[in-house]
């Protein structure tokens, strides 16, 4: 219970702006969770494009938000730690790239993989002018797919 209160007073004592931030978050991690286990990865990365690109009109927009890049990504990463399910790599950048693309943040969403001891790993995370947000110490060494892996999915279909 005593948990329960301090979430609810740290939650309260935010700026109004962070909430939304925070609230959005929580929806859209939620929603992500969901929405990749019900409709699979492709089309709910196609959903969360439509979603991001009509936000901002389709046209990069410059920095409009009053809250940081950082304090978006602590904000995201804070919704994601209370929520009561775990959420990965891929869904906490599936929802990071639209908070930051919504507010004007030219942030690009990526994917890679690696081979490591001799087993295949993807993950996901968002990058701003060429840097890693959500891309903790231990994701070290992938390899973006970049323009490669969309000609591939293409022909592979």
């Amino acid at each position: 219970m005593k948990t329960i209160i301090h979430r609810s007073r740290t939650f309260w004592s935010l700026k109004s702006a962070e909430r939304e931030i925070a609230w959005t978050a929580a929806r859209g991690l939620t929603a992500t969770w969901l929405g990749l286990r019900v409709f699979g990865f492709r089309r709910w990365k196609e959903f969360v494009e439509r979603r991001a690109e009509r936000a901002n009109g389709g046209t990069a927009q410059p920095p409009i938000s009053a809250v940081s890049v950082k304090r978006i990504l602590q904000l995201e990463e804070a919704a994601a730690r209370n929520l009561p399910f775990k959420t990965n790599c891929l869904e906490q950048s599936l929802v990071l790239w639209p908070l930051l693309r919504r507010r004007g943040f030219p942030a690009e969403l990526k994917f890679g993989a690696r081979k490591d001891a001799g087993k295949f790993e993807a993950h996901a995370w968002v990058e701003l002018d060429g840097e890693a947000l959500n891309n903790h110490s231990g994701d070290i060494g992938f390899v973006p797919f970049d323009g490669a892996a969309a000609a591939t999915r293409r022909y592979a279909e």
